[in-house]
């Protein structure tokens, strides 16, 4: 489990990577990263975030340029 001060809103998770909150809490729900919810409140632990987005741009370094981009 993550450590207390690992634990970030959506909102802040969504600053800090570009996704969008909504995505965010897709993540949690299909279990590719940690969160908890807390009364109304999302809460995602940094570091599961940070890594899970580390592998998805690794992933798509991989697939290379789509066509038109």
């Amino acid at each position: 489990m993550a450590k207390q001060d690992d634990w970030i809103t959506t909102k802040e998770a969504s600053e800090l990577t570009g996704y969008t909150p909504d995505y965010i809490r897709d993540l949690a729900a299909l279990g590719k990263i940690q969160a908890r919810k807390i009364a109304t409140i999302w809460l995602v632990s940094k570091k599961s975030l940070l890594a899970h987005k580390r592998a998805a741009d690794k992933l798509g370094e991989k697939r290379g340029r789509k066509s038109g981009s």
